[in-house]
């Protein structure tokens, strides 16, 4: 296993918190969403949020790969599909690279 940690901001705006929140729960996440995440060697996902700001924690199997995972999200119009809707929540971080959301962070203690 392997431990993935990202980050990005949301749109400063309660009511848009709110709703990204809400689409993130159990019961109102899509089931295609969740099933490409789990083919792709994703065992683990979990989200945290302070603010605006937001914390992905990914735990791999050795079957992830990042490109692999770019590409089969590209060819299904389900996952783009929530990646429109999310988009809508959304700013990238101001350090991120064009076109990047989610940035990689850089472990930089361990107990």
């Amino acid at each position: 296993m392997k431990r993935y940690c990202l980050a990005l901001d949301l749109k400063d705006d309660p009511q848009y918190i709110a709703e990204y929140e809400y689409w993130h729960k159990a019961e109102n996440g899509w089931p295609e969403v969740r099933k490409s995440i789990l083919n792709a060697g994703i065992a683990e996902m979990e989200i945290y949020r302070t603010g605006n700001r937001l914390m992905m924690i990914m735990e791999t199997t050795d079957l992830y790969n990042e490109q692999d995972k770019k590409a089969s999200d590209a060819a299904n119009p389900k996952v783009q599909e929530w990646e429109q809707l999310m988009s809508k929540f959304q700013q990238p971080l101001p350090w991120a690279k064009e076109g990047e959301k989610w940035v990689m962070m850089k472990q930089i203690f361990q107990l």
